[in-house]
């Protein structure tokens, strides 16, 4: 296994594949609607839209942060994960186990994300890959520690990221959106896809999906 930290490659989805990519969202948002969260105890609102797809989705609201195997609105189990997404992931994640959960975000002209470590995944071995289709968007990175320097980078549409090794806990958010900077969306903005592994892999010799038994919150 190597961990590289982190990777940014630009254009890493040419055109033709970022539309393929999108097609196949789109049918993944028609079966997981996306839906509003909100922060834990507040209840306030986050600015960007979520849906997950896979075996666990990532969700945000009153009770906490954590994976769970259903849609907060509609009940429903999460949709599959594309053989697409996992084709990009078995390309440049250099992981044994496939990823468990993809969350679906989507940043309107006026959304953000604060800074923040991605670390409710019991293996935190395994990397985190993004991917970005639409409009540009400023991205920060910073270190494992709240109080280490900020770098901004821009991460345009067809572009992959990856935080993985040293670079895992990374903290990290989106400033703004450059809005007007891509036509792939007929409604403009940007959709962020990160695909994550959430449980340690099986022992050698085993299947690293989880079945229907294993689709429990955790």
């Amino acid at each position: 296994m190597v961990n590289k930290g982190f990777r940014h490659l630009p254009e890493y989805l040419p055109p033709a594949r970022q539309r393929a990519l999108l097609e196949t969202l789109r049918a993944v948002i028609a079966a997981a609607p996306l839906y509003t969260p909100v922060m834990p105890r507040t209840g306030r609102p986050l600015s960007v839209a979520m849906t997950n797809c896979g075996a666990l989705g990532w969700i945000s609201d009153r009770a906490g942060y954590r994976y769970q195997a259903t849609h907060p609105a509609t009940g429903r189990s999460w949709p599959p994960i594309p053989p697409m997404l996992l084709e990009i992931w078995r390309e440049i994640a250099e992981y044994p186990a496939p990823p468990e959960a993809v969350l679906i975000n989507y940043y309107g002209p006026g959304a953000r994300m604060g800074l923040h470590q991605d670390r409710d995944e019991a293996d935190l071995a395994a990397p985190v890959l993004s991917l970005s289709l639409g409009d540009a968007c400023r991205f920060r990175l910073g270190g494992t520690r709240r109080a280490d320097p900020v770098r901004t980078l821009r991460l345009a549409s067809g572009d992959a990221l990856i935080l993985a090794g040293g670079d895992r806990l990374a903290f990290h958010g989106v400033a703004r959106i450059e809005a007007g900077t891509s036509t792939l969306l007929a409604e403009g903005g940007r959709f962020n896809l990160t695909l994550r592994r959430v449980t340690a892999p099986p022992p050698s010799g085993q299947k690293g999906e989880l079945t229907a038994a294993d689709r429990v919150s955790i």
